[in-house]
């Protein structure tokens, strides 16, 4: 199976070389120094699970790789139209465009591009970060890729990929309504990004001071009815599942928004709580809480992309 990694950052290049290694034909695409060190050295992972190094094509040029079987695209959420413009070169006849991005439009953006039905939808349950450059630290999380398309059928190349997939050994699902697992997924993260974000300390202590966690339960319901009245089935038991899940996080996890900020990266808050206030403005809906954790961090976007431009 050919397939290229769009956006080999934390996530992008552990997944990648996780299917590298159980022998598809893997090409990482990057740029910069994170680039330049895979090209002298090869990819270093260093995993929870455990660690590994490998000699991987790397490339800034999409057309230097051509047509591929699948191409795992993980760029950050505001690279997605510039990115999904170099993608056509990448694309063969049935292959599919599978996102791994935070956010509920991002698959949108690029069918726009490479057209109706080449997209699957998906979201990674990882906590993976570049360490230094061509070094990802693998820190944790199930390791798990759900996903599917977008229409909601089981299709020959999602089921391909999940079986090259769990070759792998990547515990991965194909999900019937993946625009739902999307949805829920951005309600964790607004949380979660939120709050460690905003405070500026790890969950450990929000799940201990009840104020910080009575924020933290706001966010989810309130990205929940945003979710509903977008036509969303979200589950009932949505709220409480993710809380239970973070009783189990360690407590000194942050998020990687809250990484983005500290190291002066550009920060998705526009694709999280941006999209979170546009949905509630166009639905008539309050968001308060919401609010407040925009008003907090999007100084610290603004400055952190002046400083990356």
């Amino acid at each position: 199976m050919k397939i290229a990694v769009y956006g080999a950052g934390g996530v992008g290049a552990f997944y990648g070389g996780k299917l590298a290694q159980a022998g598809a034909e893997v090409a990482l695409i990057a740029r910069g120094a994170h680039l330049e060190a895979i090209r002298s050295n090869g990819l270093e992972v260093r995993s929870v699970a455990g660690d590994f190094r490998l000699e991987l094509r790397a490339t800034d040029d999409p057309k230097e790789i051509g047509p591929c079987d699948l191409v795992l695209f993980c760029v950050k959420s505001y690279d997605t139209e510039s990115a999904a413009a170099m993608l056509p070169p990448l694309m063969s006849n049935g292959g599919a465009v599978l996102s791994l991005q935070n956010g509920v439009d991002n698959e949108k953006k690029i069918e726009a591009v490479t057209g109706k039905g080449s997209v699957m939808g998906g979201v990674a349950y990882v906590f993976s970060t570049i360490a230094s450059p061509g070094v990802v630290n693998h820190t944790g999380g199930p390791g798990t890729i759900a996903f599917g398309e977008m229409d909601g059928t089981e299709s020959p190349r999602a089921k391909r990929f999940l079986e090259f997939a769990l070759s792998a050994g990547i515990a991965s699902r194909i999900e019937p309504n993946i625009k739902r697992i999307l949805w829920e997924k951005l309600i964790f993260i607004c949380a979660q990004a939120g709050t460690t974000s905003a405070i500026r300390l790890p969950l450990g202590d929000i799940r201990t001071t009840p104020e910080s966690y009575a924020l933290f339960r706001a966010l989810l319901e309130e990205t929940a009815e945003v979710g509903r009245a977008e036509g969303v089935e979200i589950r009932d038991e949505a709220i409480e599942t993710i809380l239970q899940y973070i009783k189990a996080l360690p407590e000194g996890a942050f998020s990687s928004m809250h990484h983005d900020m500290v190291h002066g990266n550009r920060m998705e808050l526009e694709a999280l709580h941006g999209t979170v206030l546009r949905l509630a403005a166009k639905h008539g809906l309050d968001v308060p809480a919401t609010r407040v954790v925009y008003a907090i961090l999007k100084p610290w976007a603004a400055r952190n992309l002046r400083a990356d431009s």
